[in-house]
């Protein structure tokens, strides 16, 4: 499956004190992507295509990560929100539907739960939202071994020099269940990801993760999801996010995608669009279960 983008556009925009590389295409209502680990704006090749035929999708690379300024601090999920928030702002674009999975999808909810009018619609995939209740499921036999090993101030970074590619290669192919991803958007993961400073950033998010957690218990103190919101998993996450989010949210479907790895944009393409199409160009979204 493959989407040419004629249109496409990369440049660089200031937001929230950093300069963000956005890859940007169509025209039309807003659609904000936000990607995971370890990946860039790459990540929605797939899928930018078929939406930029009636949407101007916008796909950043995440603080620190890509050709993004290579902050210092900010990689909790509060920052990050900011950092999307100010994206919009810089390109004129008072609101937009948000879609997220792995490390962008924390950032999505808190956006949506501080900034309502901002989101018109909400996709999360392939995600926690901390510890919010759903989570003690899938953590059950504790968390994946890397989140450990990524939290560590500087241990990673130390171990893994010189040897970035054979790491990554691990988290892709097991991200598509041993099918990979095409050659040149793995090459553009892997030179994103190399060197001491890009992965130092890659593993803030990891280190972020308990403030990330106590924002999210904070927002959900006084808040709902008032926008229409999806949730998709697939493996391994499967049905926890829309666990999590079912009591918060007023209006969710949910949908499992069988035979589907963590990079689901990568992994199942043709599967997803559809769900996404279907979603973000409905006028009225009935509540549904998976």
């Amino acid at each position: 499956m493959s989407h040419e983008l004629p249109d496409l556009t990369v440049r660089m925009v200031a937001t929230n004190g950093i300069e963000a590389n956005v890859a940007i295409a169509g025209a039309g209502p807003a659609v904000l992507l936000l990607h995971g680990f370890p990946h860039t704006w790459q990540l929605w090749r797939e899928v930018m295509g078929p939406l930029a035929q009636r949407h101007r999708v916008i796909a950043p690379d995440l603080r620190g990560l890509g050709a993004s300024t290579r902050a210092h601090d900010g990689y909790d999920a509060g920052t990050l929100a900011a950092d999307a928030e100010g994206l919009l702002d810089a390109l004129g674009e008072t609101s937009a539907s948000v879609v997220a999975i792995d490390a962008g999808a924390p950032p999505a909810f808190l956006l949506a739960m501080r900034r309502p009018e901002r989101v018109n619609r909400l996709v999360l995939m392939e995600s926690l939202l901390g510890t919010l209740p759903g989570a003690e499921t899938f953590l059950a036999g504790g968390p994946p071994w890397w989140f450990g090993f990524h939290a560590i101030p500087g241990l990673a970074e130390k171990v893994l020099a010189g040897n970035e590619s054979d790491y990554l290669d691990w988290f892709l192919a097991s991200g598509t269940q041993g099918r990979g991803i095409p050659a040149e958007t793995r090459d553009a993961f892997v030179a994103a990801y190399t060197g001491a400073d890009s992965l130092r950033c890659a593993f803030s998010y990891y280190r972020a993760m308990p403030t990330s957690a106590d924002q999210i218990r904070q927002a959900v103190d006084t808040a709902r999801l008032t926008m229409p919101t999806m949730a998709i998993g697939s493996h391994p996450v499967g049905t926890t996010l829309e666990t999590q989010l079912r009591p918060i949210t007023d209006t969710l479907t949910g949908h499992l995608i069988e035979d589907c790895g963590h990079i689901i944009p990568l992994d199942r393409p043709a599967t997803l669009v559809p769900l996404l199409a279907d979603f973000l160009n409905s006028g009225n979204q009935q509540s549904m279960s998976s």
